[in-house]
């Protein structure tokens, strides 16, 4: 089909099947090279947890892992916000993909030579950061153009399933891989990198609204004006900020699965991929039975739980315990992700989605490997346990706090279109 505009609907008609989307060969492609991108860097995020905390011992290491991936991000946004509004989205995607590719044969060539210091890998990994510094904004404001406005909210969700579909099989994958060598680990994740970079190119490039005026501090900075004008933009994304900043659990998974659970390797792939499998199980509910009403609502309940279920797995020193409420966790998150994404794209311009789109990116980056870097410093400080179990709890406050200082958000309605707030 051909791209559409989201701000040009079609008529209204029976609601779409739950697979309709994939109906759009350009968004089956980008779907699918996504989800290839996001395998590959699920393999690399276990290996090089694993093989790092292996190597060092130490949880510190494992909270600047984040650090590292999250500072380009933060250094970057301005130019790659720019960058997604005035040039080419699917050749930065592809860029950056590609980039990735050749991160994952520096690990491998690394690893082949044998590792005995952290910090080449620390250097790779601020490569990583830089690709995925282009690749978010770049990726996120795509979509909205292989889309037309009815297809965005299914589209949305599905897009979001990509990176949690790979988040079920690629950290099992990436587990066993690297329990048999962590060379083929790499070699697997630098061969997935390609394939998701070759079917980028594949997709045809779709129209792309650009600045009109040429670049200027102005029109740099117009992604902040713009969050910062819309309360519901600006506490939709505050809100999964400090929420996952807090609640984020995902860094110490290696000390869970070696120290606390004592399930090896094999266990750490299960407890990786179990807020994914989460995920999925919530993306394909939302696809059927997509949030009708109150949806403001609907995302701060939801917030509080997944910092509630984090609680519960800070806590817990069983197996079947701590995979059931990364579970949750994962499905809880799911559903704010579907409101927030949604919420974003379409209160936003096209011509300034890039931008926006970065911003955001710093605000997700800020609450994964930002957060990432929290868990391992408190960690460091008072142990893993109590790290995890009182971040979920802030979590929980924050959610309360949040629902209360954004009351336009809490307010909103429906999802399928902009809505017009009340001026009480």
């Amino acid at each position: 089909m051909t791209p559409a505009d989201p701000s040009t609907g079609a008529a209204d008609g029976a609601a779409p099947g739950r697979f309709a989307i994939f109906g759009n060969s350009q968004f089956l492609r980008y779907w699918l090279s996504r989800f290839f991108a996001a395998f590959a860097v699920q393999i690399v995020s276990v290996s090089v947890g694993w093989q790092i905390y292996d190597l060092t011992r130490d949880p510190l290491d494992l909270g600047l892992v984040g650090l590292c991936q999250f500072l380009p991000s933060l250094l970057l946004f301005l130019v790659t916000g720019t960058a997604a509004d005035r040039y080419s989205r699917r050749r930065i995607m592809a860029f950056s993909i590609a980039a990735e590719a050749a991160g994952a044969a520096a690990l491998l060539w690394l690893t082949i030579q044998g590792l005995s210091s952290a910090t080449p890998v620390f250097i790779v990994l601020i490569g990583f950061g830089v690709a995925r510094a282009f690749f978010g904004p770049a990726s996120q404001s795509l979509v909205v153009n292989l889309v037309s406005r009815e297809e965005l909210p299914q589209a949305i969700a599905w897009n979001s399933s990509s990176w949690q579909i790979a988040s079920i099989v690629g950290p099992v994958a990436g587990g066993l891989l690297y329990g048999l060598n962590p060379d083929i680990a790499y070699s697997v994740a630098l061969l997935m990198f390609a394939a998701g970079a070759v079917l980028v190119l594949s997709i045809r490039a779709p129209a792309q609204r650009t600045p009109g005026q040429p670049p200027s501090l102005e029109t740099i900075v117009a992604g902040f004006r713009f969050i910062w004008s819309e309360k519901v933009v600006l506490g939709a994304i505050s809100l999964d900020l400090f929420a996952v900043l807090l609640g984020g659990a995902v860094a110490l998974l290696p000390i869970y699965a070696r120290d606390i659970l004592e399930v090896g390797p094999w266990g750490l792939g299960l407890l990786r991929a179990a807020p994914g499998l989460g995920a999925i199980a919530m993306v394909l509910y939302l696809t059927a039975h997509p949030v009708r009403d109150h949806a403001g609502l609907v995302m701060f309940g939801f917030v509080a739980l997944f910092g509630a279920f984090t609680v519960v797995f800070g806590l817990s020193t069983v197996p079947w315990l701590s995979i059931v409420a990364l579970f949750l966790m994962g499905a809880s998150d799911m559903i704010s992700v579907y409101v927030r994404e949604t919420l974003m794209q379409l209160w936003t311009p096209d011509e300034v989605r890039g931008r926006v789109n970065a911003v955001n990116m710093v605000f997700v980056g800020a609450s994964n490997e930002l957060g990432e870097f929290r868990a391992g410093l408190v960690a460091f400080w008072i142990g893993a346990v109590p790290a995890v179990a009182l971040g979920g709890a802030a979590t929980v406050g924050v959610a309360a706090i949040w629902s209360m200082l954004f009351p336009e958000l809490r307010r909103i309605r429906t999802l399928n279109h902009r809505e017009e707030q009340p001026t009480h």
